[in-house]
C-alpha cells in the first residue's frame, strides 16, 4: 500500500472544472452586493481589477507547477526557491490548515443551510457532513473530482441563469446606470480598488489546481491551459453577474441583501428562488470536498517528501488514493468546525492563502534568477514580482481587519 503512487486520471476538461469549483464556490452568490455595497456602480470594475492582480499569482503557479508538479506543490516551491526544506514544511502546513479551516467554515455554512429543512444537532450534522465527503474523497480522485464537476457544472448554470433572467433588465435600464454613473475622481478610484480588495477573495482558489499535479496527465501542457481557462471564465461570468445586478436592483437594495442574485431571480421570473437557493448550497458542500482533497494531497506530498510520518504516503492499492492522509484530514476538519466560530475560520483562511501567494512568488523571482532552464510553460520576469507586492498587500488589509 505504501509504494502504490497515485493515479494519473485527469485531463484538461476535469482539471479545469475542479478549478472552477474551488474559485467559484458559494462566494459570488453573496460576494456580488458585498463589492456593490463598496464600488458602487464601478463593482465590474472592481472585479476586473481583482482579476489582473490574481492573474499574477495564477501565472507564476502555472509556471511552478511544469517545474514542479508533485503534491504539497507550495511546499516544494518555496524549498527550491528559499533553499530552506524548513520554510517549506511550514507553507505546506499552512496550505494544509488553509484548506482545513475553509473546509470547517463551509461545513458550517452547509449545516446553517440544512438547519432549514432538517431539525438535527449542529454536532451531528457536522459529523454527517463531513462523514460523506471524506468517504468521496477517499473514492478515487475520478469519481470524487466528477462528483464535483458535476456540481461545479450546476453553480457555473445557476450564474447563466441568473444572466439570462437579468438580461431583460440590462438591455432597458443600461442607459439610465450610464447617467448614474459618478464622475471618475480619487475618491471613487479608492472605493473601486477598495472593492477590488474584497472580489479578489472570489478568485482564490486555482492554486487548488496545482496540489493534484500527481494526477493530472501531460502536466507541462495541461496544467497552464487549465489554471488560464480557469481564471479567464471566471473573471468573465464575474463581470457579466456583476453587471447584470447593477441594473437588476437598486445599488441599496444590491448592497443590503445577504442573497442578491436569488433576489434578481425572483424579481425578474415572480417565481420562488429556490433553483438559486438549492444551487448555493450544494456550491458549499462542493467547496468543502475540493478542499479536503486539496489538503490531502499536501499531507500525502509532504510525506513523500518525508517531511511527515511516511504512512500518511500510503495510497489505497484499489481506490488509488491517500486514504489515511484524506481520514486525518477530515478529523482535524471536524475539530475545527466543532470549535471554531465561521468568521474567525474565513479570516484566518484569507490571511494564510495570501501570505502563501506572496511566498510563492517571491520563490518564483529567486528561481528564475538562478536557473537557465525553459520550462515548456514560463512566465516574464516581472509577473512574480507584482504576484508578490499585490498578494502582501491583500494580506496586509486582511490582517488588520482581525
Amino acid at each position: 500500500m505504501a509504494d502504490e503512487q497515485l493515479k494519473r486520471r485527469l485531463g484538461g476538461g476535469l482539471l479545469t472544472l475542479y478549478g472552477l469549483g474551488t474559485t467559484i464556490g458559494a462566494g459570488i452568490y453573496v460576494l456580488v452586493g458585498e463589492v456593490a455595497g463598496i464600488a458602487g456602480y464601478f463593482a465590474p470594475l472592481s472585479f476586473i481589477i481583482a482579476a489582473v492582480l490574481a492573474g499574477f499569482s495564477a501565472l507564476s503557479f502555472a509556471e511552478l507547477a511544469v517545474r514542479y508538479p508533485v503534491s504539497a506543490g507550495e511546499a516544494a516551491y518555496v524549498t527550491a526557491g528559499l533553499k530552506k526544506p524548513s520554510i517549506g514544511l511550514i507553507v505546506g502546513l499552512m496550505v494544509v490548515a488553509a484548506g482545513s479551516v475553509s473546509s470547517a467554515a463551509i461545513v458550517n455554512g452547509f449545516v446553517g443551510y440544512l438547519d432549514v429543512f432538517v431539525d438535527m444537532p449542529r454536532s451531528i450534522s457536522i459529523v454527517l457532513v463531513l462523514a460523506l465527503l471524506v468517504a468521496l474523497a477517499c473514492w478515487g480522485i475520478l469519481e470524487s473530482v466528477s462528483f464535483a464537476s458535476l456540481i461545479t457544472a450546476l453553480e457555473i448554470g445557476g450564474l447563466l441563469l441568473i444572466i439570462w433572467v437579468g438580461g431583460s433588465s440590462f438591455s432597458e435600464n443600461l442607459p439610465a446606470l450610464m447617467d448614474q454613473l459618478p464622475t471618475f475622481s480619487p475618491g471613487v478610484l479608492s472605493a473601486t480598488l477598495l472593492g477590488a480588495t474584497l472580489a479578489f477573495y472570489a478568485f482564490i482558489g486555482f492554486e487548488d489546481m496545482i496540489n493534484v499535479a500527481e494526477e493530472v496527465k501531460d502536466v507541462p501542457h495541461t496544467m497552464p491551459r487549465a489554471i488560464i481557462l480557469t481564471l479567464v471564465v471566471t473573471t468573465v461570468l464575474y463581470v457579466l453577474v456583476s453587471l447584470v445586478a447593477m441594473t437588476a436592483l437598486p445599488l441599496e437594495e444590491l448592497a443590503s441583501r445577504q442573497a442578491p442574485l436569488a433576489r434578481i431571480y425572483e424579481q425578474s421570473t415572480g417565481n420562488a428562488p429556490y433553483v438559486i437557493s438549492i444551487i448555493g448550497i450544494l456550491a458549499v458542500l462542493n467547496g468543502a470536498l475540493i478542499q479536503i482533497i486539496m489538503a490531502s494531497r499536501i499531507l500525502y506530498g509532504l510525506a513523500r517528501q518525508e517531511h511527515l510520518p511516511k504512512q500518511l504516503a500510503a495510497v489505497h492499492p484499489r481506490l488509488g488514493t491517500p486514504v489515511l492522509a484524506t481520514i486525518a484530514t477530515g478529523l482535524f476538519v471536524l475539530v475545527m468546525a466543532l470549535l471554531l466560530p465561521l468568521l474567525l475560520l474565513a479570516q484566518f483562511t484569507s490571511a494564510i492563502t495570501l501570505s502563501i501567494f506572496a511566498l510563492v512568488n517571491i520563490s518564483l523571482i529567486l528561481i528564475k534568477r538562478r536557473s537557465h532552464d525553459r520550462p515548456a510553460f514560463q512566465v516574464p520576469a516581472w509577473v512574480p514580482w507584482f504576484g508578490a507586492i499585490s498578494s502582501t498587500i491583500f494580506a496586509i488589509i486582511q490582517i488588520g481587519g482581525f
